[in-house]
């Protein structure tokens, strides 16, 4: 699950790290009360779940009341990369005398942690890394998933950290270091991580990342989850025990299990078509889980075919065929549905599809090819 930067500094400051202060509005009329409260100048910051939001103006530094209004409602009224503002951060500027980058992942080839360092922070660290690969610093965790301060003090030495702020930075990268494995992060990253004129560490900008796997003993962050969904497709989706990513394409695909998910859109993509979704119903299916399927898919106004895709193992054929027929009773299904089956309870299935004039391929690149050309 992706955080919200006002989510992700909120995450923060309840575990000690120094954030500036500031609050989220939702409107342009609650912005003025924040700034009384937290003084001028200010940062009004868009909270979309993209990069780039400076460039998009997103991003606004204001240094009077007057100006507050009138910014928030500018920035509110933006859509950036396709996301509508529904919110903004609205934080204490500060002066910045220097700026760095500070990130931890999880490396999955070195199956370890890996602490991501620069000099060159605020900027796009990607660019850096292929532009000036040097300037990017890596400390990778030991077999016990520790990071040792001698580590951290020499990349703070080759990054420019100010000699007299070392024991700050390396209680600090420490201190995120250890969030990072306690709450379950699969991203954590700082741009910038600045020192402010007055010779203090505070975390301007922050992005998170959790793992939805660990998110039952993660309440903290499932609240999150429920008051500001990242996609409340996605969220409802996962009520129902259904898996489902949206994707850019036309081709809606409902697939039983994750494999056969990701081999169906490749599929998909190699006849020259591009999927919709990715939405795995499960190992185990039902009729209601496969109604809910057809739903999220038909709300996708991008879909101009469905492809249903099943091969019977633990998953009935025949309960995803009773799910369809369903859903085809309840829903204006108004796209074209190729469907495959396989496997368990097959003929039964496509008895009671043949019952409504439906009927079902039994080789997925028959179905695929179908769904791909209509256009």
């Amino acid at each position: 699950m992706k955080l919200h930067e006002y989510q992700s500094k909120e995450l923060l400051g309840k575990n000690g790290m120094p954030i500036m202060p500031g609050r989220v509005a939702a409107s342009a009329a609650e912005v003025p009360e924040i700034v009384e409260e937290i003084g001028l100048p200010v940062v009004l910051k868009a909270q979309v779940h993209v990069g780039g939001r400076g460039k998009a103006g997103g991003v606004r530094v204001v240094g009077s009341m007057e100006d507050v209004v009138p910014t928030a409602e500018k920035i509110l009224g933006l859509t950036i990369k396709g996301l509508p503002v529904k919110k903004l951060l609205v934080t204490r500027a500060c002066d910045i005398a220097k700026e760095f980058y500070f990130g931890v992942i999880f490396d999955r080839e070195k199956r370890a942690c890996t602490m991501i360092l620069s000099g060159e922070g605020g900027v796009d660290i990607e660019e850096t890394a292929k532009e000036n690969p040097e300037a990017i610093l890596k400390i990778t965790s030991d077999t016990r998933g520790k990071i040792y301060d001698f580590q951290v003090r020499r990349a703070a030495a080759a990054m420019g950290v100010p000699r007299e702020l070392h024991n700050q930075f390396i209680k600090l990268a420490l201190a995120l270091y250890d969030m990072f494995v306690d709450m379950d992060l699969t991203l954590l990253e700082i741009n910038p991580l600045v020192v402010t004129d007055e010779g203090n560490l505070v975390l301007v900008d922050a992005k998170i990342i959790t793992d939805d796997n660990a998110m039952y003993r993660r309440k903290e962050i499932k609240e999150f989850e429920r008051a500001d969904p990242e996609n409340p497709d996605e969220v409802k989706a996962k009520e129902y025990g259904l898996s489902y990513v949206k994707l850019d394409g036309n081709v809606g695909c409902i697939v039983n299990g994750a494999g056969l998910a990701m081999a169906t859109m490749d599929m998909v993509k190699h006849f020259g078509g591009e999927p919709a979704n990715f939405l795995d119903i499960g190992g185990s299916s039902n009729t209601e889980k496969m109604k809910q399927a057809m739903k999220l898919i038909l709300s996708d106004k991008n879909v101009k075919s469905i492809l249903i895709n099943i091969f019977g193992g633990i998953t009935r054929c025949d309960d995803v065929a009773a799910g369809f027929i369903g859903a085809l009773r309840s829903e204006n299904i108004d796209r074209p549905v190729f469907i495959r089956l396989s496997g368990t309870n097959e003929e039964i299935a496509r008895e009671m599809l043949e019952k409504e004039n439906i009927s079902a391929d039994t080789r997925m690149e028959d179905a695929v090819k179908k769904a791909v050309a209509v256009k």
